[in-house]
């Protein structure tokens, strides 16, 4: 069998505890994604050490699946170096790591094998973007991906006193999903559900609701709430009833900031995604384990044990769970909830880390002048180096024709400025380059050459890690943020000058540089631009770089047209 001709293969960790072989969060999570999309796409391998079988844990595991076994030291040698779950494609050459990414992998080869499951569609969430930013940049996906399965691994292993103090990852979880809820469209659902509210009013007595006690049966959530539905709509389960076509002139009076707020309903707010998919064998073993050990903890969780109830109603979830060893049952949610113990955090892990400021910031005026005054002042202004050779072309004509940029689907003009960029950055690597080197291409591909938002200092951080050089076109700095790895201002020199909401002013405005703008505005975007770059060189520097902000030539090739080349101390003499 041809490479071309095999599978896509997964590959799925499986780890000893009391001398039993089980299953850690992370495969189990692929499982029943597995099972939810009814994905026969790939072969699965269980990865083993020892010598051992996976026979023992054949009941735990889809009936479906295409399972083996394979022993650690047998693994694919692109597999083998990296992290468990992997996925590998048909031709062997491509494998894809990380739990979120192997998940995205599987839900569009679902889609791929059958277009009509719009429910697995949906799972990608708005705009495809469920889980898409990685734990380093997303705080979010950090917690999903990483918190909540770590910190219910490490109970599962040491349970101890579990009552008394709850992990930060699951309250965090918990605050969040108390939390109300924004979606595209929550202005026409919240005017429904104001109109249903007062509806609801005018049929009940006065203390009737308070008094009623829910039916023999029927879990203490009102299964039939008006967001449920939306969200089962969104499945294509059940539609939607709409008591009238538009809202009397009542409710179209109401100013948007008088609606009733949208509650949670699952992990993302309003609709049901790959990240209630991440949490549900992780929050299930949890909340089996606390009521199990520790039953009065689980008053500390109304909200998570509301959404563990909730996400059994979708359709589906039961039948994969079961296929996959996950004995899900209804959980009773208490009625109130005692107030948070002194010792509870006040921040929350997502907000525990990046913000610098305790106090509440003036707003700001002006745009970026302000700030790029206070910089002037202090002595610090963009600092453009000149280029080194900015008429050095590659020999488009001897290169295999694949590689030019005219050759894919765009305009001429574009193609071009590729052409342009390309020039541009290989020039300053071929000056960088000695006899022997390695070199690493980050951030390119489907024609994409410019490193986005805190991509660029993500490529920063290893390359200077490894005391190698590099060249890094920047992009997208609207998108720069606080992240886990990376806070801002990033050197010491901008940071004894700006406050954090500052410097977001800069990059906000650095994203300002489209050919569309005012010629000033433009100006204005470059030097900002400028005195982003400049505050990353700064700080490279404080590793004994040498780093030059130089831009493309010519200038026109792209709006966003700096480029950062470092030596590291070992080259700078070069």
């Amino acid at each position: 069998m041809t490479h071309a001709e095999q599978p896509p293969c997964l590959y799925l960790e499986v780890c000893s505890q009391n001398e039993q072989l089980r299953l850690p969060l992370h495969s189990s999570i692929v499982l029943f994604l597995l099972s939810y999309c009814d994905c026969e796409s790939f072969r699965v391998f269980l990865v083993l050490g020892d010598s051992s079988s996976s026979e023992p844990l054949k009941s735990q595991l889809p009936a479906s699946a295409s399972l083996s076994d394979v022993q650690v030291d047998e693994l694919p040698k692109l597999v083998s170096s990296c992290r468990l779950p992997a996925a590998l494609d048909e031709s062997a050459q491509i494998c894809r790591a990380g739990l979120a990414v192997v998940l995205r992998h599987i839900i569009d080869k679902s889609i791929e094998a059958d277009p009509s499951r719009k429910d697995v569609a949906a799972l990608l969430g708005f705009k495809k973007t469920c889980l898409k930013a990685c734990a380093e940049v997303s705080k979010w996906t950090r917690l999903c991906e990483i918190g909540i399965p770590s910190a219910v691994e490490e109970h599962l292993h040491n349970p101890g006193d579990v009552g008394k103090q709850l992990p930060l990852p699951v309250l965090t979880l918990e605050s969040r999903l108390a939390e109300p809820v924004k979606v595209h469209n929550d202005d026409k659902i919240r005017r429904q559900k104001l109109q249903e509210q007062k509806r609801r009013e005018k049929l009940e007595p006065v203390g009737g609701q308070a008094n009623k006690e829910p039916s023999p049966g029927r879990p203490p959530q009102v299964s039939d709430e008006l967001e449920l539905r939306a969200a089962l709509a969104k499945l294509s389960v059940v539609s939607v009833p709409a008591v009238t076509t538009r809202e009397n002139s009542e409710i179209r009076k109401v100013k948007t900031s008088e609606l009733p707020p949208l509650e949670h309903v699952f992990a993302e707010g309003l609709y049901f995604t790959l990240t209630d998919v991440v949490l549900l064998p992780c929050i299930h073993q949890y909340l089996c384990s606390l009521q199990a050990s520790a039953p009065s903890a689980l008053q500390q969780l109304p909200n998570l044990l509301r959404w563990y109830n909730r996400v059994q109603e979708v359709p589906g979830v039961m039948r994969a769970a079961k296929d996959c060893g996950l004995h899900l049952s209804t959980l009773q949610v208490a009625t109130t909830c005692p107030p948070w113990p002194s010792a509870h955090p006040s921040a929350t892990l997502l907000e525990e880390e990046g913000s610098q400021e305790t106090t509440t910031p003036l707003p700001f005026v002006g745009g970026p002048r302000p700030t790029m005054t206070k910089l002037k002042e202090n002595g610090i202004e963009a600092i453009f180096a000149s280029h080194p050779c900015p008429s050095w072309n590659l020999p488009w004509d001897s290169l295999p024709s694949a590689i030019n940029p005219t050759e894919g689907k765009m305009s001429n003009i574009r193609a071009i400025r590729k052409m342009q960029q390309l020039n541009n950055l290989i020039a300053m690597v071929t000056d960088l380059a000695r006899p022997g080197d390695t070199i690493v291409d980050f951030c390119s591909g489907t024609v994409a050459l410019h490193a986005c938002g805190i991509a660029t200092d993500m490529v920063l951080e290893h390359c200077i890690q490894a005391e190698s050089a590099f060249v890094i076109s920047p992009c997208c700095y609207g998108f720069i943020q606080n992240a886990v790895k990376f806070t801002f201002p990033k050197s010491e020199q901008f940071r004894k000058t700006l406050t954090y909401k500052e410097h977001m002013i800069l990059c906000r405005f650095a994203d300002q540089t489209a050919v569309q703008l005012p010629p000033e505005r433009r100006l204005i975007g470059k030097q900002c631009m400028g005195l982003v770059d400049l505050d990353r060189s700064w700080a490279a520097e404080a590793s004994g770089y040498s780093v030059q902000v130089i831009t493309m030539e010519p200038e026109s090739c792209s709006p966003k047209n700096n480029m950062l080349v470092g030596r590291p101390p070992q080259r700078r003499g070069c």
